[in-house]
């Protein structure tokens, strides 16, 4: 199944064109999901039919939904009160009732998340098309389970489950009550579900799109995201400029805008693919509306970018990390080696990536930026490195 991730700033119409997209797949005999996460019926209201916490038919071979929070973060703490319910009588602490429940700010995230695996993992579809929240809240959430499953290994390293004979005695060591058996297994559930989000996000057949309408601030939206994907190793397929006016606009006001529209296609032009969604004079509404918006169809690359490794060492005697980050600028640039991972921060952004294995058994030995990729070189360490190489 191929997965198309569609964001851009808030207010550039990404919905629109997210169930445009969804609907051309659908009419070329593609079953299609429409996954959405708004609070409010965006989608619905793009197709003309209602939607909401259970999948809905849409048109022929689409189906649109919208997870609802609520009812999944319930289920949720539900649930975790009742796995840790000894621990939470000795603290003499209430439960909650379901009743009394309201999602917290995330909550609509994770159940978009935990939708996007479902429908990844069924075999109902043939393209998933989900709209993601504005660009911001999208690379976040994009971000959100490789960050998690890191916080779980640290917290809860899964080779300390080996020693659970062990517990009550080094409990007793300590002074402090080490963790119980249910956290244990609640913290490898959650992994196990990480990883299953983490890989349909990683998969050659998903595919991040950007929807973007010409001018400054959707060029600093674009700018901003396109190094923000860059960093987690993806790149959109396709640059959606939306609303474009055309160019022969009598009126004064909207001729200069359009002159100012053209420059900024003129900059993406260059560095995306880019697809015009002209401007309709009004809200796309309904079937005829999203046919005419002639949305581009599904790409067969996928989004994913490689980070190769270069044997040097015959000739530099170093090992060269490519880390593509077009747009990167170079004072923005920050590096810290932290055992085994590498702290990576362009401008606000920030990952933490595993080294590969043969770089663990390096030392740093410098980087640049060149063309849009930052080069880690390694050297390696006599130490740990085979005899011989």
């Amino acid at each position: 199944m191929r997965t198309i991730l569609i964001t851009g700033p808030g207010g550039s119409g990404r919905s629109t064109i997210a169930a445009a997209t969804a609907q051309a797949a659908a009419g070329n005999g593609t079953r299609t999901l429409l996954l959405g996460a708004d609070r409010g019926d965006t989608l619905g209201a793009a197709l003309g039919v209602v939607t909401g916490a259970a999948p809905v038919k849409a048109a022929e071979n689409l189906t649109a939904w919208r997870p609802d929070a609520t009812e999944s973060f319930r289920t949720d703490l539900t649930a975790f009160q009742e796995r840790a319910s000894t621990a939470l009588e000795l603290l003499g602490a209430a439960r909650l009732d379901a009743e009394e429940l309201t999602p917290l700010p995330g909550a609509e995230e994770l159940a978009l998340l935990r939708a996007l695996r479902d429908a990844a993992l069924s075999e109902a579809y043939d393209l998933l098309v989900v709209d993601l929240p504005p660009t911001p809240q999208a690379l976040a959430l994009l971000a959100l389970p490789e960050e998690l499953r890191r916080y779980l290994r640290r917290l809860l390293p899964a080779e300390r489950q080996a020693a659970r004979a062990l517990r009550p005695v080094l409990g007793r060591l300590a002074g402090v009550p080490m963790p119980s058996e249910w956290l244990y297994d609640t913290a490898g559930r959650w992994d196990v579900e990480l990883a299953a989000v983490e890989a349909v996000l990683a998969d050659r057949n998903t595919t991040v799109r950007l929807v973007a309408e010409p001018g400054p601030a959707g060029a600093d939206a674009v700018r901003a995201a396109g190094l923000a994907l860059a960093l987690r190793g993806l790149r959109p397929d396709v640059l959606v400029a939306n609303r474009v006016l055309p160019e022969s606009v009598e009126d004064t006001w909207l001729a200069g805008l359009g002159v100012q529209q053209r420059k900024t296609l003129d900059e993406w032009q260059g560095t995306y693919d880019v697809q015009q969604v002209p401007h309709r004079g009004h809200d796309p509404r309904g079937t005829d509306d999203l046919t005419a918006l002639g949305v581009p169809g599904v790409n067969a690359a996928g989004s994913t970018v490689e980070w190769p490794v270069t044997d040097r060492l015959t000739e530099d005697g170093v090992l060269v990390w490519g880390i593509p980050l077009p747009g990167a600028i170079r004072d923005e640039l920050d590096l810290v080696r932290r055992g085994d991972e590498l702290v990576v921060t362009v401008g606000r952004f920030r990952r933490i990536v595993p080294l590969p294995s043969a770089l663990r058994r390096c030392t740093v030995a410098g980087a640049a930026l060149r063309e849009g990729e930052l080069r880690i070189r390694f050297a390696p360490d006599p130490e740990l490195w085979p005899q011989g190489r």
